[in-house]
């Protein structure tokens, strides 16, 4: 299950949403995000959910890809899912249990939540699946670059943000050499309830821990060995500029947001 975090890997291919501005991509996911959390019943997340699928098709990453990524949470959206059905309140009263209760609004909570969180993950994967990290990184720093009159370091946050994303899926194949090296000589992750195979991953922090640092200093050598010092003077090799598909999807993106704030008032 470890392996299948697809957050922060890039999937190299041809297609349209791969070719489109990553300025674009990254607002678009912000818009998306927020948009997702505004629609507030099934016909809005429907619409979301439909307008992801067709822009997934556009990119060609495998369905299965994405949906790898998304079972590693399903515990995480399980639990979420069950604790906000009892905590929630509103409408009719289905049953109760001792002192819970679950009623119609706060099972209709519970599933949007779930639904928002798969959306919210799945569309952020999809980004960092058709990004690369240097593209994503030249993105992030056009953006935060109106920001350095004000003092704050464009280039350096989003070098630190392209790295996190970027490592991992380092940290994730680590950590599964890791289990496999203590299951090797006789360690379980595998039997027990949840709690007791919680505590036996506490054993794989320690290595992992050190190697995160191990890999921190070799990226940190491998950049002062190269004459890193930051975004000031640096060129570039390509330099970004809006196209014709980046204002098609930039317009297909507010035609979306309209449509949910319409259909949210509306219905």
């Amino acid at each position: 299950m470890i392996r299948d975090i697809t957050l922060g890997q890039y999937y190299p291919c041809e297609s349209t949403v791969h070719r489109i501005d990553p300025r674009v991509k990254i607002i678009a996911t912000v818009i998306y995000i927020v948009a997702v959390f505004i629609a507030d019943d099934f016909i809005g997340i429907a619409a979301a959910a439909l307008a992801l699928t067709a822009v997934t098709a556009l990119s060609r990453v495998p369905v299965k890809f994405i949906a790898r990524g998304i079972k590693p949470i399903v515990l995480i959206l399980l639990f979420t899912f069950l604790l906000n059905i009892f905590m929630l309140r509103g409408g009719e009263q289905l049953f109760s249990v001792g002192i819970l209760t679950v009623t119609s609004g706060g099972l209709k909570k519970s599933f949007l939540l779930a639904f928002r969180l798969i959306l919210i993950i799945w569309c952020s994967a999809l980004l960092t699946l058709t990004t690369k990290p240097i593209t994503l990184t030249d993105g992030l720093e056009a953006m935060l670059r109106p920001l350095q009159r004000f003092g704050v370091p464009a280039h350096d946050l989003a070098m630190m943000m392209t790295i996190a994303l970027r490592f991992i899926p380092t940290l994730v194949e680590e950590t599964d050499k890791i289990m496999k090296a203590q299951m090797s000589r006789g360690a379980d992750f595998e039997s027990g309830n949840i709690l007791q195979r919680a505590k036996r991953l506490i054993p794989i922090l320690v290595p992992l821990f050190i190697s995160a640092l191990r890999i921190a200093q070799d990226l940190a050598m491998a950049m002062e060995s190269r004459c890193y010092r930051g975004g000031k003077g640096r060129t570039r090799l390509h330099i970004m500029k809006l196209k014709g598909r980046d204002f098609a999807a930039a317009g297909a993106t507010l035609a979306f947001f309209v449509i949910i704030i319409a259909e949210t008032h509306i219905l």
